[in-house]
Order: C-alpha cells, then structure tokens, then sequence
C-alpha cells in the first residue's frame, strides 16, 4: 500500500550513545521477543518491585525503587536531541531516563504482551478511529437505490480467446447470460493466461484453479437454475495477497510470510464471493505492501516490460493491464493503487476512506489504508465498488455511506476544477459534454503535507508489525532502503509527535475543506503532494487512461512499447459517484482504455530475453 517516503536525517550517534538510547527510550532493535528484557542485563536501574511492573501495575505514585547498589549512566543527550527535546537540562534528562526505565517500559512491555504477539494488523485495532466524512448529516441512513448499467448490444462471442480476456465485465456478462459462454470456459481462458504471462510479468503468487473452478460450476448452475446474481455473476478476478482467503497462502509478499495460511475470509472476499465473481489468483503484492518488490521478483508492467509496475497493488495493475484479469481488488496507504494503475494503463479507483471494508487484511496504517479495484473502465469499476461498498461490521474504520448511481449524475450541472498539471484533453472532452469547466488551485497553508503522512504510516506500520521488527526478520526484508530503514527510525518517533501529526492533518482537511469550492478537479494522479494530501484527507481518485508517448532509449522506431498517460478525477469524500460519473462521461467518447499492451508481439527489431513464449 505504500510506495514511496521523505527521508527524515537522524543525528549521528556514538555506539554507545545508541545503546542507551535503546535502553531509555524503548528502541530495542536487539531484542528478539516481547518477554526477553533483563534489567539485571543493563545492571543501572535494577528495580526491586519489576513483577508488578512487568503487570503493568505502576501508577505515578508508584515510581518504582533502585537498588542501593545502581549507579545512573550518563545522559544520553544526543538521544534528546533526537527526540528535539535538547531544551531539557541535564537534571530533566536524568529524571526521564529514570521514568522511562521504571514506568515505562513495563507498561510497554504489558501492552506488547497483549496486542502484539501477531503482526499484520489483522486483530486489536486501535480504538482512535478517523473518519473522512464532511457532511455526515447528510449522507447518513439515505436508502442505497439499485444502481443502472448500461447493457452492450448485439454483443456476440469472439472467434479468440485474446479478444475474450480484454473484454469488459459487462460484456463478458452478456456473454453469460446469452449462453455464449460458460462462467467454466472464461476461467479456464484466463487461467491458460495467467499461467502463460504471470511468471514473465513476475505478478502472480498463486493461482486458485481448484477453488475458481468449484465457484464457476457453481456460477453457472445457478444460471442454468434461473438464477442470476448480478453483473458479476461467473466473472474471473484477483485479489492482492494482503487479502486472506482460507485454505490458500497469503503471503504479503513477503519472505517472512510466504508460507502464511490465514483461516479468515476477507470481507472483500465474502462481498464478491456473493456477487458470484470467481476468485481466479492471488496476486503480486509488494512485500508487506511496500513498492513493486516481492519474495518472488519484481513486477513488470505489460506496455514496456523492461520497466516494473510501482507500487504494491503491483500485481492487480500489470495482470488487469495485460488481460490475465477482468479486475483485481488492490489497495492503498500513499500511492499503491495510483501509481501501478498509471504505470500500467488501467482505469482505477482508490475510493473514500472507509467506504470498503478491510478486515481480513493486512494493515499498514488503520487511519489510511483503502481498497479499490483494477478495471477495463470506469464502468467496471462501478460495477466492481457496487459490490464491495458497505459497512464492515469487524472494521471500525468502515462507514454505511449510501453509494449513489454515478448514471444518475447531471454532469451538466457541475462546476469541476482543472490544476495546471492536468491533462488538457480530459477537460477538453468533459467542457464539450456541458460540463463547467474552471481553472482551479487548492489552496492550504499546511507546509509539511508528506511528512505527516509518513509519521502517520510508518508509526502505525511500526503497531502493526512490532514483533517482526523485534525478532530482526527486517534482516531478511526483500528491499533493505524500504521498510526496514523506515520503521526502525519510526522508533524515534514520540507519541507526542504522532499526535501532533495528527492535530496537523486535522487543519489539513479543514483547510481542504474549505478550499473544494468545485463539485470535482482534474489533476496528476501521481503527483507525490497530492497522493500524500488525497490519502490524509480521504478523497477519492479515479486514475483515468488518457494516452500514450513513446519510451524513452526506444531499442527501435518501430517498437509497440509505450509509456502510458493518465490523469486523476478528484471528488470529495462520499462522492465517488461523482468521480465516476466523469470518468464515464469521459471515456464514452475516447478509446485509450481500449488499447492492449504488446506482450506478444514487442514490434519489429524489438525483443528482449524474458518475453512470452507460446505455449
């Protein structure tokens, strides 16, 4: 979920200023569980009441009682700097070296022993839970209407299975319906593709053939009964491997975790299981969601496949992009549906905060991360967010906000802002459907957008995989400059500057707030500021194909490999169906989401090693 992060320069140290530091502030990167402190071990601050202080039973008027024989070490005040506390005196320091160790510590000590003997974030979620709704009264308890879909006509069944995979769920569903196609057949064709093309791509963990095959017969006998269930009804897809599905491996793309079998059915998975969609393969996450490297290699995008996908909804963009899925579920903390969607060329949404529920998987940051699918369009994404919208009742984060038809939405009656990084076609196309289109800046004062994001990420990354850190598996991590080096330095990070991070992005958001004066904006979908500001505050993005440029050091004139163009449309949180509404308005006239990466055929005096081969 996450991709990408400022780097925040800790103060040089001494080894031994470090070790105190270690031991003063809870940095204990040596320790290999939560039960293997000995304060016999540091021998200064040795204290005769530790059994109830390992119970967490101190109070402030209990303050603990040193040994007559411990001698205090010498202030670490590079650690105090480290903490920008360097105002404190000498006298302060040594006060709060000796709280730390004897109240502290111990209640740290209990709270790991109670909520952090597991990582991932699965369970124990914090009771301080963000909301990003602005006008709660209004969208609260409004009756959710079925939505409308357009339905193709005189749709008939390709002579190839290559024109097949790249069809949109709505076509594939007249398939369906019309008996032109078996919910067995299309599994079995996009099964034949991602065995052909995942080990190329290196964006497939695993493959679910016995389970998709089970969920197609199943599919189609309840057609066969009358019975439909929907637009997705026999659709092939794939999930993110941060998504748990029982029996099967979810790995988090991880070293640590890759023989990781979770008994939990991800709500997501419940959701689309009873849509009558068919699980098809786990996909590629980056490792525990972080940039486009995984246990197995690293995730290739389908339009130039020398370059990787970015991003840890790696493995959802590039298999969509290349035709191994109708869609995929990815998700999001700080760029890792916006920016493989833009790498890859597919229409994406990384919906409201809380809008999708998430228990069941794997947590970065409980206050930011997001699911949202990987489509053909912004119709398939309607489609897709139709069925998985709804208040989770095991995520506290998840909200019953009414999911409107973006159909419905008169886009002549809306005022949308266009940024100066916009891409002028977009509005363009939308100014010539009637919609008001005004030249447009969203204006705050907050100055340190990304560094709040990254205090917010990493801190709550750090709740989530404590014990991970502690047993040093961050030794083993796929990508040392990533995690490793981020969490590790989330240690410095007080809970007072968490929570001062916070405060801040609560004037973020107000000042956004106040500054969205328009009913949606264009803009760079992968701007850094405005993936940091848009998760923070919670709006949506639908990441919208816009067109193509040639790449750059082409090995030919001729080559077939493109870099891709997108743009992003921004609404206000809980108005997704605006977004969509403008993405669809957009793409009913342009062909961009249309076009098919060249992972068959590179064009003339083009090729590299890894291409595909036939089977």
């Amino acid at each position: 979920m996450a991709y990408r992060t400022a780097y925040f320069p800790i103060p040089a140290c001494s080894v031994r200023w470090l070790m105190m530091l270690v031991i003063v502030f809870t940095l204990l990167l040596n320790s290999n569980s939560v039960s293997s402190y000995s304060p016999a071990a540091y021998g200064d601050f040795t204290c005769r009441n530790l059994t109830d202080m390992e119970r967490g039973k101190l109070d402030p008027k209990s303050n603990g009682v040193c040994s007559d024989e411990a001698k205090p070490l010498p202030v670490c005040e590079c650690g105090f700097k480290m903490f920008d506390s360097s105002f404190l005196s000498k006298k302060k320091m040594h006060e709060i070296e000796k709280g730390a160790n004897d109240f502290n510590i111990p209640i740290i000590r209990s709270n790991q022993k109670l909520v952090a003997t597991t990582d991932g974030g699965l369970h124990n979620p914090s009771c301080l839970v963000f909301n990003s709704a602005w006008k709660v009264q209004q969208l609260e308890h409004e009756p959710n209407k079925k939505l409308n879909y357009p339905s193709p006509a005189n749709i008939q069944r390709p002579n190839s299975d290559e024109d097949i995979a790249f069809m949109s769920i709505l076509e594939l569903g007249q398939l369906l319906k019309a008996n032109l196609i078996t919910s067995v057949e299309l599994t079995e064709i996009f099964l034949k593709r991602i065995k052909r093309y995942g080990p190329v791509l290196e964006s497939v963990v695993t493959d679910t053939e016995e389970l998709a095959y089970q969920q197609a017969k199943e599919a189609d006998q309840l057609l066969a009964d009358g019975k439909y269930l929907g637009p997705l009804h026999g659709i092939p897809y794939g999930l993110k491997d941060i998504i748990s599905v029982p029996n099967y491996t979810t790995t988090w793309g991880s070293t640590s975790f890759r023989d990781q079998v979770l008994d939990i059915e991800a709500w997501v998975y419940k959701r689309l299981k009873s849509a009558g969609a068919v699980l098809v393969a786990k996909l590629v996450t980056g490792s525990l969601a972080y940039d486009d490297v995984w246990f197995g290699g690293r995730t290739r995008n389908p339009w130039n496949i020398e370059e990787y996908s970015t991003g840890s909804s790696a493995g959802p963009a590039s298999c969509t992009s290349a035709g191994l899925v109708p869609f995929a579920i990815g998700s999001e903390t700080s760029g890792s549906i916006t920016y493989p969607a833009s790498r890859c060329g597919v229409t994406a949404l990384r919906p409201t905060f809380g809008a999708v529920g998430r228990t069941g998987v794997m947590s970065i940051a409980e206050s930011l991360d997001k699911l949202g699918p990987f489509c053909r369009n912004s119709v398939d994404c309607v489609i897709v967010l139709d069925a998985i919208w709804g208040k989770d009742p095991d995520d506290v984060s998840s909200r019953d906000i009414p999911f409107r038809d973006p159909s419905s939405v008169d886009i002549t009656k809306l005022t949308v802002g266009y940024l100066e990084d916009a891409e002028m076609e977009v509005v363009q196309v939308l100014q010539s459907k009637g919609v008001n289109m005004v030249p447009f800046n969203l204006s705050y004062t907050v100055d340190s957008v990304q560094g709040i994001l990254n205090f917010t990420m990493d801190v709550e990354m750090l709740a989530h995989f404590d014990k991970w850190q502690r047993s040093n598996l961050d030794d083993e991590y796929e990508a040392q400059d990533q995690w490793p080096i981020e969490l590790r330095r989330a240690r410095a990070i007080s809970a007072v500057d968490y929570f001062q991070a916070q405060r801040a992005r609560g004037i973020l958001i107000q000042q956004v707030r106040e500054s969205f004066k328009v009913d949606a904006f264009i803009g760079n979908a992968t701007d850094w500021e405005k993936v940091c500001l848009g998760n923070l505050v919670g709006i949506p993005v639908v990441v919208v194909p816009t067109g193509f440029k040639k790449i750059s050091d082409a090995p030919s004139n001729d080559t077939r490999r493109r870099t891709t163009i997108t743009t992003g449309i921004y609404a206000p949180p809980d108005h997704d169906h605006v977004a969509l509404a403008l993405a669809m308005a957009y793409q009913s006239v342009t062909d961009h989401h249309k076009q098919r990466p060249p992972i068959d055929d590179l064009g003339p005096n083009d090729s590299i090693p890894d291409s595909p081969k036939s089977l």
